[in-house]
């Protein structure tokens, strides 16, 4: 296995085969990422294709501070981000001020597969899903998501907030909801 040192040095040369070793690597992992982001899977393959030429375009200011693999999936994260803006200036997010959720309830996602998830986190609003992902899965704070979206502190929290509450909608309409004493919620 080439190592990441030898892709990159490759790459940046415009060699065409350590270029396509690099997307190998990586492709199925930032597809992941492109979809959580995106509502359907040509949108998902679109940002993963936008995302890789930046890659490419890049990789010789990559100044090895972080794993190749963390540096690509960041890229990916702002591509999809820049194509979400657009639709979010679109739709605009409002503050939700009451959301009830209760304290009791868990999550089970262990009979669920990846496909099922992302299916789930696609069918959210696009806000809610993009601060979902911010939040959640990237783990930004909701000044640093309310900063890069241009949107309040509070409404980060509200859409996240909202899409909490719809994927466990998702969830319990599944069965996958839990009391806090391990038996379904209907």
């Amino acid at each position: 296995m080439l190592s990441e040192q030898d892709l990159i040095k490759g790459c940046v040369k415009g060699d065409r085969a350590m270029q396509k070793a690099l997307y190998e690597r990586y492709c199925r992992k930032m597809m992941v990422v492109c979809q959580r982001y995106s509502k359907s899977t040509q949108e998902a393959e679109d940002i993963l294709q936008e995302g890789f030429m930046k890659v490419f375009n890049s990789l010789s200011s990559f100044r090895e501070e972080a794993r190749l693999e963390t540096w690509i999936t960041r890229i990916m994260i702002n591509t999809a981000l820049n194509h979400q803006r657009q639709k979010l200036y679109l739709l605009p997010m409002v503050d939700v001020t009451e959301i009830h959720l209760p304290d009791d309830a868990e999550i089970s996602l262990s009979s669920l597969n990846l496909d099922e998830l992302i299916r789930m986190v696609q069918s959210l609003p696009d806000g809610c899903r993009v601060v979902f992902n911010l939040f959640a899965v990237e783990g930004y704070n909701h000044k640093e998501i309310a900063a890069m979206l241009g949107i309040s502190e509070g409404t980060s929290k509200s859409q996240y907030s909202r899409a909490k509450s719809l994927l466990k909608q998702k969830l319990h309409h599944v069965g996958k909801v839990y009391g806090k004493y391990g038996e379904a919620q209907v």
